[in-house]
């Protein structure tokens, strides 16, 4: 019986070494939203320009795979794993845009700040991000961009961000024209409330359309220019 267990045993494993990888299992975990497509992911799990599925489990780099999928600017993270049976999954987390820098160049600018590029396969609603934007100098869009995200108000009304060449910062709203100076973002809370009273007291006064600018750089005063 001994013997039998331990044949047995032998059998099975030199079996399971031997199987070769079944096709890709990939699941998008989180927000599904399609910037990447199943056969994307399939083409990035290609190693040494062979077809996984044509690989032996026992040397498949599963660390080589994982590198590979995370070295994609739309993947935020990427778990590659292999089951008993010689399934093949992939489990990826996209990155989540919230701006789109619309420049010399166009790209999205994701929730921690990232470069994240443009998907001819699905475009995202977010806000559009116009003016003097270097890639490597993103923090002043990502800090108001997040900030409209998080802000229920913001999310609602702002459709554009502009930053000027010396920086400074302004907003476009959803159904109003006139521009919302913010200038730098110190003191960025303060600015937003200040913009959310006068919001509301000129939409009660029914005056939102009789201005060209609203100016919030001075901390305790919104100032208004009319059309």
């Amino acid at each position: 019986m001994l013997l039998l267990v331990v044949f047995l045993y032998a059998f099975s494993s030199t079996k399971n070494l031997k199987r070769t990888i079944t096709k890709p299992n990939i699941k998008f975990l989180g927000d599904n939203t399609p910037f990447l497509t199943h056969e994307t992911v399939s083409k990035l799990l290609i190693q040494n320009k062979q077809n996984v599925t044509s690989v032996p489990k026992e040397i498949l780099d599963l660390n080589g795979l994982e590198s590979a999928l995370n070295s994609n600017p739309m993947i935020k993270h990427a778990e590659v794993y292999v089951a008993v049976n010689g399934t093949l999954t992939a489990e990826i987390i996209q990155k989540k845009p919230i701006a789109r820098v619309n420049t010399n160049a166009s790209y999205y600018i994701d929730d921690e700040g990232s470069y994240m590029p443009l998907s001819s396969n699905y475009t995202s609603r977010v806000p559009l991000v116009t003016g003097t934007v270097l890639k490597n100098d993103l923090s002043r869009i990502y800090t108001i961009a997040k900030k409209v995200q998080e802000d229920e108000f913001l999310k609602t009304h702002v459709v554009g961000i502009h930053q000027s060449k010396n920086k400074d910062i302004s907003l476009r709203l959803r159904q109003y024209d006139f521009r919302v100076q913010l200038g730098n973002i110190k003191e960025l809370e303060k600015k937003i409330n200040n913009l959310k009273a006068f919001y509301q007291k000129a939409l009660k006064d029914k005056t939102l359309n009789s201005y060209s600018n609203v100016n919030l750089r001075f901390g305790n005063q919104v100032v208004c220019t009319k059309k």
